[in-house]
């Protein structure tokens, strides 16, 4: 299937970033995703919607919080698939290989690194807080990327509905992710179906 193309002399849903998505090459790509991956110190997410939605405007937060959602329905790592999928859609094949390599080449290498120091290092108490600190830094930058995201939802009880029962089930009961899916999912399109008309 081919990446979506604007239409010519079209509206888009999108006003404000149809001329910024128009232009966006492989190379682009590649040059935002290394940059994401060389800033997420203690995930990516966070990084991902800053570049995408605030910074480069390439996409809304609605269709940012759209993309990531069916990015999570999808085995693996829900903000590479959904980097993935909106990189296809900009620049075909070339593009979603450029965020894979973006998104995954740097961060591989230094991996390697880190490992192989933390492996000699490990046992130094200052490595041991340096770590509880990135982690503190990993919970603040996802509160905050949740409450932002929160604001694309519409102003209705039923998708808060959702979003506490899907947090209650994974968060708190700890029940399986794929089960929880299974099971709000068609609840909840049946009800935004039933919504629209």
């Amino acid at each position: 299937m081919p990446p979506e193309q604007l239409p010519a002399g079209g509206k888009s849903e999108a006003p404000d970033n149809a001329a910024a998505t128009a232009r966006i090459s492989a190379l682009d790509i590649l040059k935002v995703y290394t940059r994401i991956s060389l800033s997420g110190f203690g995930g990516t997410l966070f990084w991902v919607r800053y570049m995408l939605v605030e910074r480069k405007g390439w996409l809304t937060e609605r269709e940012f919080v759209e993309a990531l959602a069916l990015g999570q329905l999808v085995p693996g790592p829900s903000v590479l698939n959904m980097s993935l999928m909106i990189s296809y859609r900009f620049a075909g094949y070339a593009g979603a290989l450029a965020a894979g390599v973006g998104f995954l080449g740097c961060p591989f290498l230094m991996v390697i690194g880190i490992g192989m120091l933390y492996g000699r290092y490990e046992h130094i108490p200052l490595v041991q807080q340096a770590l509880s600190g990135v982690i503190a830094v990993a919970v603040g930058l996802l509160i905050a990327n949740c409450i932002k995201m929160a604001s694309a939802l519409p102003r209705h009880w039923r998708p808060w509905l959702f979003t506490v029962l899907a947090f209650a089930g994974v968060g708190m009961l700890r029940w399986p992710l794929i089960g929880v899916l299974g099971v709000l999912a068609p609840f909840g399109i049946a009800a935004a179906w039933k919504k629209k008309r």
